[in-house]
């Protein structure tokens, strides 16, 4: 969609628009009744004329099921995005309509509108919706019987931990053992970003300046070695639903948390959060606030003006409010100020005023070759909290994967920056185990690629927050947008463009991409 064809549109939601029925495709089946219930009557009064529909597909079956119905012409006007690459693939596949110059959009900082962007920052394709926080949650009747006050530090958790273990009455930390995501998105993504250093360590790693194997990243590993003795009986086997109703219950100190159990969790046990512990008092913090939801337009779409004024809605302050409110763990990811009624919805946005936000580290980039970084490190997250790998060689596993298709991890090796690595040495019972497959390491590339593509400067209309995170700018070269193994390098990203700008996709042809999609959705998505 063109610019030009955009402002037009934009022009015309001005007047009086045709009664019109939107269909909304949507993974997040929990939310139904809200959308039906609230949101969408609360649109629906603001634009009389337009009615709205939620389509929901269960999480596991959305995407390959969109594509479909996309390929088909059967798919609804608005799709609910993904962060980076599905979304991406789905903009080249022609599947999205460019946004980029849509009224509203200059609500959302850099970083949020990143995932929803080409590299290089230059299109927009998805509306920022929210972003969901990772943490702790404890249980504030345990803690006062037990003497127990809030943990700042890795020190202070494991004292705590401790405690409720000796008192033996309570599972310490609540934590699925038997899926692998858990070990990943609630473990080393949850405690990393504090060894790292969010943002800037996130972005080093994806220019080639940091590696896997450094020892920022072995650290966070052993520190999840060290959980292994806190997760109690079973714990190994424990699925992720049995781990809820341990915590909700009553019978769990801690439960690792993302903040989207906030509502399922509320009036079930009196609960309090926490923020990933640093190295010691007074350390800078860092955490996770994953953008994870946003929302787009179908260019096939039969009711064009109507799905863009639903979209322009999006971005008012009283969609921000009614979403955050309505569904406490989802964030809004504007720039609107507004009073977050869940006591603990509020005390987990207020990090962002406490400590610097990030997103998971294999997100952007980093798992589009193969083997995937995301599968990964879900398989060797998951090996060493359950000793059945040593936190060196699953480093050196996820680095060597990598290296195997990324070109700025290969070549020399990589400095390691220094890091929040004041931990005790992972117990001596961990045995080390070896990865049957470990991918071969690829040749290095040339250091003068044959061809660059130009990197366009952002836009300055994106304002600047104190939210947004520092960015170190990577100098090396980061791969083109591709679902398989790049083939070129591109040029670095700098503090002056989004999180996610590296170099604008090169255009492929329509039958490649529709083939990428296909195989890289096939896989169901936690």
């Amino acid at each position: 969609m063109s610019n030009k064809w955009i402002g037009a549109l934009s022009l015309l939601l001005c007047g009086q628009l045709v009664a019109s029925e939107l269909v909304i495709e949507s993974w997040r089946t929990d939310d139904k009744v809200l959308w039906e219930q609230k949101i969408i009557p609360a649109f629906e009064a603001a634009h009389p004329g337009i009615q709205v529909k939620f389509n929901g597909v269960q999480n596991v079956d959305y995407m390959p099921t969109l594509l479909t119905s996309l390929k088909d012409g059967k798919a609804g006007d608005l799709i609910t995005c993904r962060p980076f690459d599905d979304s991406l693939a789905l903009f080249k596949a022609g599947h999205l309509a460019e946004l980029t110059e849509m009224s509203g959009m200059e609500n959302f900082p850099s970083f949020a509108q990143s995932p929803w962007q080409t590299d290089s920052g230059a299109q927009t394709f998805c509306v920022p919706m929210a972003s969901v926080i990772h943490g702790f949650f404890y249980n504030k009747k345990i803690f006062s019987e037990l003497g127990l006050t809030i943990p700042q530090t890795r020190d202070g958790f494991f004292a705590a931990l401790d405690k409720v273990k000796a008192d033996g009455r309570y599972v310490p930390l609540a934590m699925s053992g038997a899926e692998s995501w858990v070990s990943s998105e609630l473990g080393f993504q949850n405690i990393g970003p504090n060894y790292w250093k969010g943002e800037d360590g996130r972005l080093a790693l994806i220019g080639g300046q940091e590696r896997l194997d450094n020892p920022q990243y072995v650290k966070v590993l052993e520190e999840l070695a060290r959980w292994r003795p806190y997760l109690g009986e079973g714990g190994e086997n424990r699925d992720y639903a049995t781990t809820n109703e341990l915590f909700t219950s009553g019978k769990a100190a801690f439960y690792v948390a993302g903040s989207w159990e906030i509502a399922p969790f509320t009036g079930k046990v009196d609960f309090g959060v926490m923020r990933p512990p640093v190295a010691k008092q007074g350390d800078g913090c860092f955490f996770t606030d994953h953008t994870d939801i946003g929302m787009g337009m179908n260019p096939a779409s039969k009711n064009k003006e109507a799905a863009m004024a639903f979209l322009q809605w999006l971005t008012t302050p009283q969609f921000a409010e009614l979403y955050t409110n309505s569904l406490p763990g989802f964030f809004s990811l504007s720039n609107h100020f507004f009073d977050v009624t869940n006591p603990a919805a509020k005390e987990m946005m207020e990090w962002r005023d406490q400590c610097d936000s990030t997103i998971r580290v294999a997100t952007q980039i980093l798992s589009r070759g193969k083997p995937k970084l995301g599968d990964e490190l879900a398989e060797v997250s998951q090996a060493v909290l359950l000793g059945k790998m040593a936190p060196q060689a699953a480093a050196d596993r996820l680095e060597q994967g990598l290296k195997g298709w990324y070109p700025p991890h290969q070549g020399n090796k990589a400095k390691g920056q220094d890091c929040q690595c004041e931990a005790p040495a992972v117990p001596a019972t961990v045995v080390p185990a070896v990865s049957t497959t470990e991918a071969q390491v690829a040749p290095a590339p040339s250091a003068t690629p044959a061809t660059e593509v130009p990197v366009e400067p952002a836009s300055s209309a994106v304002p600047a927050t104190t939210e947004e995170p520092a960015v170190l700018a990577p100098s090396a070269a980061t791969p083109a947008v591709t679902e398989d193994a790049p083939t070129a390098p591109i040029p670095s990203i700098t503090p002056v463009m989004p999180a996610s700008a590296a170099a604008a996709p090169l255009p492929a042809p329509s039958a490649e991409i529709e083939q990428a999609l296909s195989e890289e959705l096939e896989a169901p998505q936690q």
